[in-house]
């Protein structure tokens, strides 16, 4: 197979043969954007007006932290406190209170329940927490992948190869895989690629509920003489599967 800059890194995450490829290239450029931000970048003005505007979400301020360099972190969080907090004065300055009303004050508050912020504050608060510097480092090359994942599909046998014999994808990345098809294949090609993508999650997902199954049989005293077999680390990847990451990776620091 010939391999150019743009298709490298999905062939690599292929090759991992891990339960998603692309959780691989996730944590590989998320592992990147840690890096590089607390590595020299944090000094350059336009990376920290970057992170100034953009901020971090809990998972990546988390990372960051367990990443160590304490003074880029207090660096960087600094200035982006120093805007957060002129932009939530000018916020709260210009807050104006809805009207209440008897039925308002009668209903019941559902945490559960994702509706929209009904206020400018909500609006801006939300925006803010749903703003990641390192996050949108991936969503910037995740459409890339996923296009080029369609274009080798198509033109190369040896990757629909790999696809085919891979252990599928995590249900977020699945769910985005398939609204990618709708959009860049024909409908003789949706039936070819529905026609092995669905058996492969199928299959893949029953093996893991299998393997994750026999874990907890193997827990029996009954069982303890008998093969562990594929089974003794199918926890954290039943949770890659469901919920995509990697559930038992070690953490990502620094090298001294």
């Amino acid at each position: 197979m010939r391999e150019n800059i743009a298709t490298i890194p999905l062939i690599d995450a292929f090759k991992a043969d891990g339960e998603c490829p692309f959780c691989h290239l996730e944590r590989e450029a998320e592992q990147h954007a840690i890096s590089f931000i607390l590595g020299s970048a944090y000094m350059e003005d336009d990376i920290r007006e970057k992170t100034d505007a953009t901020g971090f979400c809990r998972h990546h301020f988390k990372m960051m932290y367990d990443y160590g360099n304490r003074l880029g972190n207090a660096l960087i969080l600094s200035t982006h406190l120093k805007k957060l907090n002129a932009e939530l004065t000018k916020e709260m300055k210009d807050f104006s209170p809805g009207k209440s009303s008897f039925l308002k004050r009668m209903r019941k508050t559902d945490a559960t329940d994702p509706k929209l912020p009904e206020t400018q504050l909500g609006s801006w608060i939300s925006q803010k927490v749903n703003s990641c510097y390192v996050c949108d480092h991936f969503r910037s090359i995740y459409g890339r992948y996923l296009d080029t994942f369609f274009d080798l599909y198509l033109k190369n046998e040896e990757f629909r190869q790999m696809f085919e014999n891979s252990k599928g994808f995590c249900l977020p990345h699945f769910g985005d895989l398939i609204e990618t098809a709708e959009n860049k294949l024909n409908d003789a090609q949706k039936k070819d690629f529905y026609a092995i993508a669905f058996p492969l999650m199928q299959e893949n997902m029953e093996r893991l509920q299998k393997e994750v199954s026999w874990f907890v049989e193997k827990n029996d005293y009954r069982n303890k003489d008998k093969d562990w077999g594929t089974s003794a680390d199918s926890i954290q990847r039943g949770m890659q599967k469901c919920a995509g990451g990697f559930p038992a990776d070690e953490t990502f620091k620094v090298k001294l």
